[in-house]
C-alpha cells in the first residue's frame, strides 16, 4: 500500500486491487459554500507511480465509478472538486447501492457537518482475496464499504462507523452503524493508532448512535 497525499484529501492505494483501501478528509460546514463546476472526466492519479486503474475498466460492466471522497463535499473550490475525479478515488459500486443507501449516507454526513461544524471522515472498501474483478486491469469489486465519521464534542472524540454491503438496501442507516473495532478486525487497519489510549478505549467500547441525529 502507498499513501498518496493530495491537497484536499489523502488515500492509501492498493495496487493489487487497483483502488484505494481508504481515503480520509476533513469536512467543514459548507451549506453556503457550494459552487457549480463543470463535471470533469475521470483521469488516472498522477501521484501514483504504478498508475491508478484506467476508467475504461468500468465501461459496460454495470458498476458505477463510485466516489470514496464525494465530489459534492469538495465543491468549495474547483481544484478540490477536480481532485475527486482521479480514478484512485473510485471503486466499483452497485448502481442501486451508489444511488441509494450510499447516497443517503453521504447526504447525512453533509447534514452532520453543518450541524456539528466539522467532521473528519475515513471511507474505504473491504478488500480481500477472491473478489469479483472488472476490466483488463482486474479492478476488485468490494462486497462491503465502510465510512467512519469523527467529530469533537466537549474536548473528546465522538465516532460513528458504518459498514454497508455493496448492494441495494432500503434499510435505515442506523442499522449499519457498527464499531471501529469490527472494521479494524475486518480490514486489519488500526485507525486509532495516532489517538491516545484513553480516547481509543472509549471509542472502541462505545457504540452510541444516539449521540448522532438521524432525523
Amino acid at each position: 500500500m502507498s499513501i498518496i497525499r493530495h491537497k484536499h484529501y489523502f488515500l492509501s492505494y492498493s495496487e493489487e486491487h487497483e483502488q484505494a483501501e481508504w481515503t480520509a478528509y476533513y469536512l467543514k460546514a459548507q451549506s453556503k459554500q457550494q459552487h457549480h463546476y463543470e463535471r470533469p472526466y475521470f483521469k488516472q492519479d498522477p501521484l501514483i507511480d504504478t498508475e491508478s486503474a484506467h476508467w475504461k475498466n468500468y465501461k459496460d460492466t454495470g458498476y458505477d465509478k463510485g466516489h470514496l471522497v464525494p465530489a459534492f463535499d469538495m465543491k468549495f473550490s474547483s481544484d478540490a472538486y477536480a481532485e475527486t475525479f482521479y480514478t484512485s478515488n473510485v471503486s466499483p459500486q452497485n448502481r442501486e447501492f451508489n444511488a441509494g443507501i450510499w447516497n443517503r449516507l453521504e447526504q447525512k454526513v453533509r447534514y452532520w457537518a453543518d450541524k456539528y461544524s466539522a467532521l473528519f471522515i475515513v471511507t474505504g472498501s473491504i478488500l480481500h482475496n477472491n473478489l469479483l474483478t472488472i476490466g483488463v486491469e482486474k479492478v476488485s469489486v468490494p462486497d462491503y464499504f465502510f465510512k467512519i465519521i469523527v467529530r469533537v464534542q466537549n474536548d473528546s472524540l465522538v465516532m460513528i462507523p458504518f459498514l454497508i454491503p455493496n448492494a441495494k438496501s432500503d434499510a435505515s442507516l442506523y442499522k449499519f452503524a457498527t464499531t471501529i473495532e469490527q472494521i479494524e478486525q475486518i480490514t486489519g487497519i488500526d485507525f486509532n493508532q495516532k489517538l491516545t489510549e484513553k480516547i481509543e478505549e472509549k471509542i472502541k467500547k462505545e457504540l452510541s448512535y444516539k449521540e448522532w441525529s438521524f432525523s
